[in-house]
């Protein structure tokens, strides 16, 4: 089935404000799982939710062959870039699991591997990074504490191999010489999955989503067709006239603190095409988290279903194009 990309406008309009500053954070796209593909293993249903809290989704694996197979299933992490400016949305502060990922297999946990490798210029220098004792993860206070730390002799080492970028300020108590972080974390939890022969499996798991946000909405342009970023907009949310009319008017009737903010939710929802043949039964739930809040995503058949919630389904279902979901919702109701 060839997915179509029809507009969901799902709206209520949020409570009042006008868009400020543009201060921003960058949303990470996670998905779901792959392994290696084999035409043993179909995947029967799909069951996915989705909210600014949390990515929800359960999975109906059939073996279809008369053996049992075993085979390496695998929850691949955004990668996240070190810079000298990080603006990355990381919502759990853990230097492995930082999405806050689980997983069950017909309900009991499952206890996953985890692999992290860094890389630089192509380049991979996890054991380089290790053998200094630099933490591998760039996003946090103690990897750039523990490069400040390293003998000022080996800063120009880092910095050759694409490792490092110099972040020299003056804060007010004269100038201060740094080490940002510059490789690129790559995070994969797996494990090994047996799928009896004839038997249906049920694989669920979890995680918390990277929510890029920005403080102000280009809704809030009186000539939004002339805007550059319009059309990406309409091509990446399937914002269509009804969105729009609605969100230009909820940005231009907020004021003072509680101007509106876009949050922004990416799911790679063409990993589902590493199983075998086309999704039986392919169920999606996006909750905009409050009645007040817009939200704008490509779907087809997409249907109001509670105060928060729209959904969609679909048999036969063969995932082409990732899922962008675009929310939003006054500053105030963030907090």
């Amino acid at each position: 089935m060839r997915r179509a990309l029809l507009p969901a406008v799902l709206l209520a309009l949020a409570m009042p404000c006008v868009a400020k500053a543009n201060d921003s954070t960058a949303e990470l796209g996670a998905g779901g799982l792959v392994y290696v593909t084999t035409e043993a293993i179909q995947m029967t249903s799909e069951d996915l939710y989705i909210s600014m809290d949390a990515v929800r989704v359960r999975y109906t694996f059939q073996n279809v062959s008369d053996k049992d197979v075993t085979t390496l299933v695998a929850f691949p992490m955004p990668d996240i870039k070190g810079a000298l400016d990080f603006i990355e949305a990381v919502p759990v502060d853990d230097p492995v699991n930082f999405l806050g990922f689980r997983t069950t297999v017909d309900g009991k946990p499952v206890e996953a591997k985890v692999q992290q490798r860094a890389s630089a210029l192509g380049i991979d220098q996890t054991d380089f990074l290790t053998a200094l004792a630099i933490p591998l993860a760039p996003q946090l206070d103690v990897t750039r504490a523990a490069l400040d730390k390293l003998p000022q002799d080996q800063w120009q080492g880092l910095i050759d191999r694409g490792l490092a970028i110099p972040d020299t300020f003056d804060a007010g108590k004269g100038w201060e010489h740094h080490l940002a972080p510059n490789w690129r974390l790559s995070t994969a939890y797996y494990w090994e999955q047996t799928f009896p022969a004839k038997t249906a499996v049920v694989v669920e798991h979890s995680y918390k989503p990277s929510v890029g946000t920005t403080a102000g909405t280009i809704f809030s342009d009186g000539d939004l067709a002339a805007n550059n970023a319009f059309p990406g907009y309409q091509q990446k949310y399937c914002t269509d006239k009804s969105f729009v009319a609605a969100a230009k008017k909820a940005a231009a009737s907020h004021t003072g603190d509680d101007f509106l903010m876009e949050n922004r939710i990416d799911y790679i929802l063409t990993t589902a095409a590493n199983w075998a043949g086309a999704i039986d039964r392919f169920h999606l739930t996006v909750d905009k988290g409050a009645p007040g809040n817009l939200v704008s995503f490509c779907g087809e058949g997409v249907k109001k279903t509670g105060p928060t919630t729209f959904e969609m389904s679909a048999t036969n279902f063969y995932p082409e194009h990732d899922l962008s979901i675009l929310i939003l919702r006054g500053a105030k109701s963030a907090q």
